[in-house]
């Protein structure tokens, strides 16, 4: 069933009483019902009750509803934070990965929830982000990939997940990249085309990605373009010719016909 968000509901689904509690809403900025609450079943509105009363956070830490823990770890000192790396709730992990020193954040690198290790790969110190290359998630290893020192980023080229080879395609040192010419990614092997300098193109001129191959005709030399002006691919046939500027005979494939530019 759901739930009205204009009644005061509690986390346990009972009508919420302002009388007794601790928070008299009375001081200006203290709570208000159905807008800044603790009690309250509605995040935001927990989470406004603490960014307003952000003292009494480290006072919930141990509440048994996951949402307010969750909130008040946001606004806790930090001090408070530690025992909640722990906690049964993945959302109240994310909360306190957001906010713990980088020295605490090694522990949970092998959080079981997704959610929370893309958090931690996200501020993790780069000397540790290593620690992480294997992780089971592809998008951990995407952000781990985005942030790790480039020397370390050869151990990443063999990768299971495409988008994870491409971001190593895109920072990986000069040296490593004739390695990942035999991705057999072509959006990998594009990346690696566009950084490579023009005198290692012609090793691309048969490469089965039309993309690639009219890369080299764009940049490519003559020694490139040769093998182009056969092309299967009409774009790329005739940026070569173009780029040739006339200077070589030959026929056709695809027409049949022997062309000779003047």
């Amino acid at each position: 069933m759901m739930t009205d968000p204009d009644q005061a509901i509690d986390w346990q689904g009972g009508a919420i009483s302002c009388s007794g509690c601790p928070h008299d809403p009375r001081p200006a900025g203290r709570c208000q019902p159905l807008h800044a609450c603790v009690l309250d079943r509605y995040a935001k509105r927990v989470d406004r009750f603490f960014r307003w009363n952000p003292q009494v956070a480290k006072d919930y830490l141990q509440h048994p509803y996951f949402e307010v823990r969750a909130c008040a770890a946001r606004y806790a000192d930090i001090f408070h934070l530690p025992p909640l790396m722990d906690d049964p709730d993945e959302t109240v992990r994310w909360s306190v990965a957001q906010r713990l020193p980088h020295r605490h954040l090694l522990r949970m690198i092998h959080d079981p929830h997704r959610e929370v290790r893309i958090r931690v790969a996200s501020r993790l110190g780069e000397r540790d982000l290593p620690a992480m290359m294997n992780d089971p998630d592809y998008y951990v290893r995407l952000v781990v990939a985005r942030r790790l020192p480039v020397s370390f980023l050869p151990l990443m080229m063999a990768d299971a997940d495409v988008e994870v080879r491409r971001a190593v395609a895109l920072r990986i040192a000069p040296e490593w990249l004739g390695r990942m010419l035999a991705d057999s990614d072509s959006g990998v092997r594009m990346e690696v085309v566009l950084r490579l300098p023009a005198a290692a193109l012609p090793a691309l001129a048969r490469d089965p990605d039309w993309r690639i191959r009219y890369e080299v005709a764009a940049r490519g030399s003559r020694e490139a373009l040769l093998p182009l002006l056969e092309d299967g691919d009409a774009e790329v046939r005739s940026l070569a010719w173009e780029r040739l500027g006339g200077s070589a005979p030959f026929r056709d494939a695809q027409q049949g016909e022997e062309r000779i530019w003047e």
